[in-house]
């Protein structure tokens, strides 16, 4: 395989445009992939239809089990086309015992329901692997395009049924308007041994559908493997650096001789002198350890061991005699103990360092999770409670106070509006107009609780927001509310009436909370 003779682009592709590339390709081989495929599954189709004439769909059964085996002829002309070496019919069937001998009992068993068996063919057929070597390269492959190739299969199962179906119906609008005004649906349930071509034929339509589908379905397949090969092996960037290497063969010869002119090292002036000059040169120049200066007091070699006896000497060098007691071998300060040793192995050799590091960065990352959820856990748990008293905590104290709403439920809050009696006034109108009656003594719960008790109740709350605040701000009038409450919602919304018992209760009861007077 030579990748510059590749017919098609080589470069990196996303999945779905690989599954098109797998079309273009069972295209360009449309008739010989086709026709190959017909005659090859088509004897056998026959053979199968024969042997099993009184059982059409065992026949079809068996053609179909044996579909993956039939696949890797497709394989062939398409893998061998790519690159060039379009095959011949008679070659392609020459080779076809060989394509089928290859791990032919694992395709038709444990692998004939898997769902990426067009993107797994090539491994088998192409890299002749098996064992744990197709195991690892499938894996490998598999990071990317599985979901692809799965769904290549899902979409040709539903593929092939829509063009049988399609058949059947073509079928079923060909059969004269004579002869289907004639048939019963019990006569096509009852049908005998004389209608058993009809099954073979409707399973012919099948086989015939097989043959326009199963190549483009291997070819995609195809396709989705060398996508993957593209990009694990740089396909791209090799046929890249191929293309230069031909660009540069012919100014190849020109760059090798204006690198070895650039290598030329040039003539030095000391090696063209005449040899005379350069023994003279060389008795000139003395070496570092001869010795110099010798026409004057202070030689060279005397200099020399002068200076080493001034480093020799304080400040340069400082000599200290220190005696101590000893147990054993001494040991130098430079060389770390036994201890120090053993830990150090232990830390750096084995690796343990790595991971206390990595268990304390765990531990951390868990303590600091565990503290924010349990502070959002506090604020979800004590929500309503921050939301009624963290305001009026903020809120200045000077601050003047929001009016109090003038109507709510649609019921007028003003005290104006209330008689001097309520109690009084609701049982005189509670055998006649229970309705008003309860009414009223709800509008005056709600206005007591607004301009005497300070609940601060607003237009949008409801019944039961009014229960939570009373629980929260006023608990000995809960009890009351809730009777009152419940009395009211049923007479409003259910239209069911109070007990007479009610009307005692609950007058009594709101004497003893806000007396018989209303507030001026």
């Amino acid at each position: 395989m030579r990748l510059t003779d590749a017919s098609m682009e080589i470069r990196p592709r996303s999945a779905w445009e690989a599954l098109d590339l797998g079309i273009l390709l069972a295209r360009r081989q449309a008739g010989l992939l086709m026709f190959s495929w017909a005659l090859l599954t088509l004897p056998l189709f026959a053979l199968f239809s024969l042997v099993f004439w009184q059982h059409p769909s065992l026949s079809l059964l068996l053609f179909w089990w044996f579909k993956p085996l039939y696949e890797r002829l497709p394989l062939f002309i398409v893998s061998r086309s790519l690159f060039g070496d379009i095959p011949t019919m008679r070659r392609s069937f020459q080779a076809l015992p060989g394509l089928l001998r290859s791990q032919w009992f694992s395709s038709i068993t444990w692998r004939r329901f898997s769902l990426t068996r067009s993107f797994d063919l090539p491994v088998l057929q192409l890299e002749e692997l098996s064992g744990s070597a197709r195991r690892q390269r499938l894996v490998v492959l598999k990071q990317r395009d599985t979901s692809a190739a799965r769904w290549l299969t899902i979409a040709g199962v539903h593929l092939e049924s829509g063009l049988w179906l399609g058949a059947l119906a073509l079928l079923y609008v060909l059969i004269p308007s004579q002869l289907l005004a004639e048939w019963k649906w019990q006569d096509l349930l009852k049908l005998d041994g004389d209608w058993l071509w009809f099954e073979h034929f409707s399973n012919l339509l099948y086989v015939l559908a097989l043959v326009v589908w199963e190549p483009i379905y291997v070819a995609s397949g195809f396709s989705l493997y060398l996508n993957r090969r593209t990009v694990l092996e740089a396909w791209d960037i090799e046929l890249s650096f191929r293309r230069l290497q031909e660009r540069l063969k012919a100014v190849l010869p020109a760059l090798l001789l204006g690198l070895s002119l650039l290598l030329i090292p040039p003539i030095d002036d000391a090696q063209a002198a005449p040899p005379i000059a350069q023994a003279e040169q060389k008795t000139a120049e003395p070496s570092p350890e001869s010795s110099r200066l010798l026409n004057q007091p202070l030689t060279s070699q005397a200099a020399s061991e002068r200076i080493a006896e001034l480093l020799d000497q304080p400040p340069f060098r400082n000599r200290e005699t220190v005696t101590r007691w000893r147990f054993g071998e001494e040991q130098h300060d430079s060389e770390a103990g036994w201890l120090a040793r053993l830990l150090e192995q232990l830390l750096n050799g084995s690796g343990l360092q790595r991971g206390f590091d990595h268990v304390a960065t765990g531990i951390e990352i868990l303590l600091w999770a565990t503290l924010f959820g349990l502070i959002t856990f506090v604020f979800w748990r004590y929500r309503e409670w921050i939301r009624l008293y963290v305001g009026r905590l903020h809120r200045p104290s000077d601050s003047p106070r929001p009016p109090a709403p003038a109507i709510l439920f649609g019921l007028d809050m003003l005290p104006e509006s209330l008689p001097q009696d309520v109690p009084g006034e609701v049982e005189r109108l509670w055998d006649k107009q229970p309705r008003e009656a309860l009414g009223l003594l709800y509008r005056a719960f709600l206005s007591r609780l607004l301009h005497e008790r300070n609940l601060p109740l607003k237009s949008a709350h409801t019944e039961g927001e009014v229960l939570g605040l009373l629980r929260q701000e006023q608990p000995e009038l809960v009890g009351y509310a809730e009777t009152l409450t419940g009395h009211w919602l049923n007479l409003a919304y259910g239209h069911r009436l109070p007990p007479s018992a009610a009307k005692t209760e609950l007058c009594a009861r709101w004497r003893e909370l806000f007396g018989t007077e209303a507030r001026a």
